[in-house]
């Protein structure tokens, strides 16, 4: 497997702890750097040991698949490619807020790792070296979930300035058909 599949891989592995750092951000009041790196590492940990117990169940029931094995692989990664662009139409609101504590980081890090499972019993049945993809993986989660986490609260601190001015200017609004510009 060479190093740009290996980027490529860990950054779509990566896409779903990034959308949840975003929204994990925005909903925090103050941006922390100590809450982005709870937050990075529970999701870079995740995605790194997912891969890694796919990959050893994968090997311990090679032998009796071994025969349809790159069917699996085939339908396991297409299932993962179908189910990220089913989440990309999505509109669904999920309670995001700014708590980092063990059980909701574990429940978060835990579903945006799901499809991180599947990508190692992949590994297993394409017989990759997995050490490699485990550190890419771990390290590209971590960096953009910390990423997302910063620009979430960043566009959380502007929204939230702009619709106070909006909500001001609307209370304000004496009757003009001239609503001011609130920005």
């Amino acid at each position: 497997m060479s190093l740009l599949e290996i980027v490529l891989i860990s950054v779509g592995l990566a896409m779903d702890a990034f959308a949840v750092a975003v929204c994990k951000g925005l909903a925090m009041k103050h941006g922390s750097t100590k809450k982005g790196i709870i937050i990075a590492l529970y999701f870079g940990a995740f995605q790194a040991i997912m891969p890694l117990i796919g990959y050893l169940l994968g090997i311990k029931f090679e032998k009796a698949i071994e025969t349809v094995d790159h069917w699996i692989a085939f339908g396991l990664l297409s299932a993962i490619g179908l189910n990220m662009i089913k989440e990309s139409l999505n509109n669904d609101e999920n309670d995001i807020n700014d708590n980092v504590g063990f059980k909701t980081m574990f429940i978060l890090a835990l579903a945006t790792s799901i499809d991180a499972l599947a990508v190692g019993v992949t590994f297993a049945f394409l017989r990759t070296n997995i050490f490699i993809p485990l550190i890419f993986i771990g390290i590209i989660t971590f960096c953009l979930s910390f990423i997302g986490v910063k620009i979430g609260n960043k566009f959380g601190d502007k929204l939230k300035n702009k619709s106070e001015k909006l909500g001001r200017n609307y209370t304000n609004f004496n009757g003009n058909k001239n609503l001011v510009r609130p920005f």
